[in-house]
Order: structure tokens, then sequence, then C-alpha cells
């Protein structure tokens, strides 16, 4: 029986144990896609306790606790102590054999805390009293986690509207170890459909933009290359877009002022296909500004969002309460491609689908609109929240390579609101050496530990910063 969660974790072969040791594990990391908060890693946040640092915002957690019967009180709410919360968490976590959330935490017990004691609810006293030590020293506040974990560039998620005022700080300040860079979140121009929309449009984004009068396609144009000016004076590099499912349906300029207007002087939301189109008109626009400037396109999509209404209405978005959704996307995702590909538009884009069928989907397309702008121009986005776990990463890691080129990968970012979960980053590097390494000890490669090693770096770390041109 092997040791729980030693040294060679998930390494199951000598190949596995020698490129994760040797190779995966110094490499750096390029956070291309996260959710820290930029405030944070600014002021260089110091956690009182473990609670805090773990369960403050964490909705992979706040989704343990609730199917473990813990009250909403006791998850996101005030009913009792930080120290009754990380209770429940412990006690909790013992019930969740088989989930990355249980790998996860004890990654970080043992990366930032010299802590191997397994969480359960005999020891959560101690292991509360071992963090809260450690939290007190100065290379576990903000920038010092960044730091101890070897993060060369975070990419956090900014809305166009955003002054960005904590990236200039951050800037100024010179301190911290990486390089922290904004990425154009653009959902709250796109989503037309949602309430406040047009409230968003008239005064925020028009008020960052330095414009009166927000009303026709020319004007939401006008502005978003005011903000994508903006922030690329700040180092923005890479753009980010969460839809529910992809769109494309083009329409004539004066259908898409029809649509604009109706909407953003309060005469009704937009049918199906008048939200479709808008959609469409704004992100084949984006591509071509993206494309213009060099920077990547993220696409992310088949989230189904905020399930519980009760609790939506309580909590609010980002709360946990989402789920998987099913759409077929591929001729829609194709005709976009090939719409800003026939015009010379096309940039580097990263595609993610929150539905694991989509793996082969987007896989398959990959070759199909390649460029020799980078290696792996169009990428499949890694293995993505519910898919972030060892089946899943596998499972894209096998496709990717059956159909597509497993070398060129950018690997895989946090894609988490926590500094504490670099211990991701080990965990999906541990498992793609483990993946080659099976294909290799299986005759399916050869025992060429330098090129394998090469390839390892490369997914890990290298091709990112190759792909951004950091």
């Amino acid at each position: 029986m092997k040791k729980f969660m030693d040294k060679d974790f998930l390494l199951q072969t000598e190949t596995a144990r020698v490129l994760y040791h040797e190779h995966a594990a110094p490499m750096p990391i390029y956070d291309y896609h996260c959710h820290i908060n930029p405030r944070e890693i600014a002021e260089n946040r110091e956690f009182r306790n473990i609670a805090q640092a773990w369960l403050g915002s964490d909705t992979y957690k706040w989704r343990l606790l609730r199917s473990n019967a813990v009250s909403e009180g006791c998850v996101t709410g005030s009913e009792v102590s930080s120290r009754e919360k990380f209770q429940y968490f412990a006690e909790s976590l013992s019930r969740a054999i088989g989930s990355p959330l249980y790998h996860w935490t004890h990654l970080e017990l043992q990366r930032y805390f010299d802590c191997d004691l397994i969480l359960n609810g005999e020891n959560a006293e101690k292991i509360w009293d071992i963090c809260n030590a450690r939290l007190q020293a100065a290379d576990m506040r903000a920038q010092g986690i960044i730091e101890r974990s070897n993060v060369q560039v975070i990419c956090t998620t900014d809305d166009p509207a955003s002054d960005l005022k904590w990236h200039t700080k951050i800037k100024e300040d010179g301190k911290c170890p990486a390089e922290v860079l904004p990425t154009f979140r653009a959902d709250n121009i796109l989503n037309i459909e949602e309430d406040g929309w047009d409230a968003y449009m008239r005064y925020e984004l028009g008020e960052a933009a330095n414009m009166d009068d927000i009303s026709t396609m020319a004007d939401i144009r006008e502005a978003i290359v005011k903000r994508l000016d903006y922030f690329a004076e700040k180092g923005c590099q890479i753009a980010d877009h969460a839809l529910p499912y992809m769109v494309f349906a083009p329409a004539k300029e004066y259908e898409l002022d029809d649509v604009v207007g109706k909407v953003i002087n309060g005469k009704g939301a937009p049918s199906k296909l008048a939200m479709e189109q808008y959609k469409t008109a704004v992100l084949l626009f984006l591509g071509e500004e993206y494309a213009r400037r060099g920077w990547t396109m993220q696409i992310h999509y088949s989230a189904l969002r905020d399930v519980n209404s009760l609790q939506y209405s309580i909590l609010g978005n980002d709360s946990g309460f989402d789920a998987v959704d099913t759409h077929n996307c591929a001729p829609a995702l194709a005709k976009f491609l090939d719409a800003l590909n026939k015009d010379g538009h096309l940039p580097k884009t990263i595609i993610s689908s929150l539905n694991p069928a989509d793996n082969i989907v987007i896989a398959a397309l990959l070759p199909a609109f390649s460029g020799t702008e980078a290696l792996g121009k169009i990428q499949q986005g890694a293995a993505w929240w519910f898919n972030n776990n060892k089946e899943g990463i596998e499972a894209q890691l096998r496709i990717l390579a059956s159909i597509s080129v497993l070398g060129n990968t950018i690997g895989t970012p946090t894609d988490s609101r926590s500094l504490l979960s670099y211990s991701r980053h080990e965990y999906y590097r541990r498992i793609l050496c483990n993946f080659i390494g099976n294909l290799v000890e299986n005759g399916e490669y050869p025992a060429d530990m330098k090129t394998l090693g090469k390839l390892v770096e490369d997914i890990s770390y290298n091709n990112a910063c190759r792909y951004f041109a950091f």
C-alpha cells in the first residue's frame, strides 16, 4: 500500500517520477486566468486565520459544507466563529474521498504550512493552531505566498469599466515578485439580456470611456476601443468571455441599432435571436481588435449558473450554486472562428467548455484554424471547474493528445480566488507527468528523457510564456 500523498503522489512509474521531480516541479507558474482580487496583492493581505484564508471565498469548500448539511449561516454567514466554521470543514472533508478538494487541501497543508497531518474532526484544533501560527510569518502574506509558489505572471479578471487602480499601485510599488496584469472580461458588455445592462452601459462603461451617450452599436464599439486602449496601457494582453453557449447570428447594422436602442431605453428585453445577434456582433468586433493588438481571446461556455434561485436572491452570483449545461456549440463555434479567420482577424484563442463531452469537439477544431503566429494558435483550455479533477484532467489530456498536439498546450491556469490555490499547478503537473509516463512505459513513446523533459517543461511553463509573448 502506498503512503498517502508522499513525494511520489499520483506518479505511478519511474518515468513519471523523473519527469515530475526533475522537470515539472522546478518550473515557475504562469497563471493566465485567475479570480484573485488585485487589491489583496496590492495591500499584501495578511490572513487572520486559516478559515479566512480557506473558507472566505472558495466555492468548492462551500459546496462541500452544504453537501454535508451544514447550514448556510455556518458556511457564508456569521452564525458561528471562524474556528467553528473550520471545524465543520474538517469534519466534512473526511467524507470527500476521491475529491480533488481532499487532495488540494492536503497539498496546501504540506506546501504552505509544513503540516503532514490528515485533516479531520479530531485533529482540527491542532491543525488550526499550526496554520494560524504559520500565517503570522511575512512569507504567508499575499506577496509572500506568490513568491513561495514561484509565480511569475498573474492575470486577474477585470471589468471593462474598472479603473485598474490596484494594478497601478502594484506596478508603482514594485514589490510584488510576479508581474500582475489585468484581463479584459467583457461579460457586462455582452450580457444585453441581463437586468441592469442598460445602466451599466450608460453610467459605468460610458463614464469610464468618457462618453456622454451610448445608444448605438457605433457608440458601443467606440467605448470598447477606448477601454481596450486603457487596458493596453496597463499591460493587458488577454481578454476573457463567459458565455452560456456559443453564438453565431450575423445581423445588419440597423438591426443591431434597433435592439441596442430598445434595451438601452428601457423598452423591454431582447428576443433570443436579437440577443444572439448582438453578442455575435460584439464578439466579432472584439476578436478583430484582439488580433490587431496581438492579444489572446479566451472563450468559455456551458456553465449553468445560479440554479438555486432562492440562494441567488440572498447571496448573489459566484456563491457555488452552479452546474454543467449542455449545448451543441460546435456549428456556431466553427462559424465564429471561420468568420474571423477568413478576414485575417482571428486572434490567438483559448476555448473551454464546462461540458466534458465537448473535449473532442474543441480538440478537433484546433488544427483547422492553426496559424504561424504561435504553436497551437487555437488552444483547448485545461480541464476546468467541475472537470478539474484527476479523471477530468486525464480525459482532456488523452483527447488532446489523440487528435491534436499535446506538446503545444499551454497547461493550466489556477482559475481560483484563493492565493493558496497555486498547489493546483502541482496537482496538474503530477497528473500530466503520470499520463506521459504511462505512455512511455507502455511502449507508446520513446524513453528519450531529453525530449520528454523538454515537453514537460514546455507544457508546465515555457509554452505559456511563448504564447503570451511574456
